[in-house]
């Protein structure tokens, strides 16, 4: 993870059609060099409690995540939780995971216990989880994970992108 340049927050404000709010790192790049996943503070600037720690910008990959999302894939895998006892259990540490990255960049009292993306007992939200997964590596966010297989090469799209950028 890096603390974001003044060109990585260009890009993200790019990739996201908005300023950013509360980017504290760089917490994962697409393998072109891009941010792809911003870490943020607990608490925005206008004291705002933020409990999305990690943040998807890459915008192939939230269309690609969106695609699942719209799948009903996040009704399949809640409905998984309830029947898998190791699932869960790897779920409920991610949710752990989560929480202690957050509470690493400072404690706020209003989100203490809430992490994001439905967890620990739901999905919610697979954007979260794939950053969330991209951001710690494999084997931290089983849905994170799985998502990012079900989604397969979708970084030579970025790869093209990039090239098209230098032209």
């Amino acid at each position: 993870m890096t603390h974001p340049t003044e060109a990585d927050l260009a890009v993200v404000e790019a990739q996201l059609g908005r300023e950013p709010r509360g980017v504290v790192e760089i917490a994962w790049r697409c393998p072109c060099g891009k941010p792809g996943v911003v870490k943020t503070a607990p608490r925005l600037a206008n004291g705002t409690p933020f409990p999305t720690t990690y943040y998807l910008t890459n915008p192939q990959l939230v269309s690609a995540v969106s695609t699942l999302e719209a799948s009903g894939l996040m009704t399949q895998m809640s409905e998984r939780l309830a029947h898998d006892e190791g699932l869960a259990a790897s779920y409920q540490a991610a949710h752990e995971a989560y929480l202690a990255d957050r509470e690493a960049l400072g404690h706020v009292a209003e989100i203490e216990g809430i992490s994001a993306g439905g967890m620990p007992t739901r999905v919610k939200c697979l954007h979260v989880l794939v950053g969330h997964a991209l951001a710690a590596g494999p084997g931290v966010n089983p849905f994170g994970d799985e998502a990012l297989a079900l989604i397969g090469d979708w970084h030579a799209t970025c790869a093209a992108d990039t090239l098209k950028d230098e032209l």
